[in-house]
């Protein structure tokens, strides 16, 4: 998954993270309202967030899935594979200079 998208998704968590408080203060509203458990509330929110994340989850990797490839109908390379083919450039560099440069002649050993 491109770097980007991991940003938002990993936003996504830290947002539903942060609102756990929030979601125990609306299960004690909700169920002081609605004559249920504070218990029962508190588990249809955690079932609504879990199914929420889940569809955010696919919903990252839709959206990382058409943005690579949108960039391979351009002809756009990711970073891997930029990264990939400066390592084969610089092997190939370095077999290039071996085989270029002249070997030194061995000594003669003297009698």
């Amino acid at each position: 998954m491109d770097e980007p998208v991991k940003r938002v998704m990993l936003a996504l968590v830290g947002a539903v993270a942060l609102t756990a408080e929030r979601a125990d203060e609306l299960a004690d509203s909700l169920a002081e309202r609605g004559g249920m458990s504070r218990d029962e509330v508190r588990g249809w929110i955690d079932e609504a967030t879990t199914r929420w994340r889940g569809d955010a989850v696919r919903a990252g990797e839709k959206a990382g899935a058409t943005l690579h490839g949108a960039l391979r109908e351009l002809g756009l390379v990711t970073r891997d594979e930029w990264d990939e083919l400066e390592l084969r450039v610089a092997q190939l560099e370095h077999r290039l200079r071996l085989v270029e440069t002249k070997p030194q002649p061995l000594p003669v050993p003297r009698d």
